[in-house]
């Protein structure tokens, strides 16, 4: 039975994939708007935000233009500081000097961008963060695995802080943190409100480092990274990810992600899209030997 009923799919698949029209679309230009990528964390040394502008038209694979005349300013709000970023190659960028950060468990900052005559402002706070306590991986031959890719599978072993709902923005890397490997979101050891306080963190999320299409080889370094969001953050968070990874017969219709940048100019009508977040973070590395 399960052999007709694979043979039944098969036919199925062919005959969709047999229907396939090129079919050329005629898109409307849209509106460029200036988009906001700016994540504030407690780690030490420079901290760097980006400003650019939306392409106009979907189908323009261009990379996005840079502003580089906006002033923008981060306030730490609990201890009554200020910290200006200036432009430099493509970013605007604030460096503390030495070993300090500006970024401080339980602080609460403000996010201040004058542009084009018109002034956006958003807030947020930097929650606790758990250590992670360490990274193990086990070798599996294709057979074994479950997607048939063979290689080393990571897990990473962390405990949520007790005491009330903790949000995290999980990420894994492949030898440095220039290469993304996998991002996932948590509540507290798991994914729901109200569950896992205090809790190890649950079998998926502890694999969910490992992508399971290229699992790790020898020699290579995983990274795992574990930041703290606030909720709002949590919900943008979830969102974006949810978005970048849906897809298949049954995907989620997309949606637009409201922004957190409040235009505070008296009678403004410009739009800052994108998010201003604060996050405290907890790393750990591995190589594969």
């Amino acid at each position: 039975m399960k052999h007709i009923r694979f043979s039944i799919l098969i036919a199925m698949v062919a005959g969709f994939t047999a229907c396939e029209d090129t079919i050329d679309l005629d898109i409307a230009t849209g509106k460029s708007y200036p988009v906001l990528d700016a994540w504030i964390t407690n780690e030490p040394g420079p901290q760097e935000i980006r400003l650019t502008r939306s392409v106009t038209s979907y189908t323009d694979n261009t990379p996005a233009p840079v502003i580089s005349d906006a002033v923008i300013t981060l306030e730490d709000i609990t201890a009554g500081k200020s910290y200006p970023f200036a432009f430099s190659d493509g970013a605007y960028r604030h460096d503390p000097g030495g070993d300090l950060s500006i970024g401080v468990v339980g602080h609460v900052y403000r996010l201040r961008v004058e542009y084009n005559g018109e002034t956006f402002e958003a807030t947020d706070t930097i929650k606790r963060v758990p250590v992670i306590d360490s990274i193990s991986y086990e070798f599996k031959t294709a057979e074994d695995a479950a997607t048939g890719e063979e290689g080393y599978y990571a897990d990473m072993h962390a405990r949520d802080l007790p005491g009330g709902d903790d949000y995290y923005w999980i990420r894994s890397y492949r030898n440095d943190r220039d290469h993304l490997n996998t991002d996932m979101y948590a509540i507290n050891g798991a994914f729901n409100e109200g569950v896992a306080d205090g809790w190890n963190f649950i079998d998926p999320l502890m694999e969910g480092i490992t992508d399971y299409d290229k699992p790790y080889q020898r020699g290579e370094k995983v990274i795992a990274r574990l930041a703290s969001l606030s909720k709002p953050s949590y919900e943008f968070i979830r969102q974006v990810i949810d978005q970048l990874n849906s897809g298949g017969l049954f995907a989620k219709v997309l949606e637009n992600i409201r922004p957190n940048m409040v235009n505070i100019t008296p009678n403004g009508k410009q739009k800052l899209l994108g998010w201003f977040g604060a996050s405290a973070v907890s790393f750990k590395e591995k190589t594969i030997e």
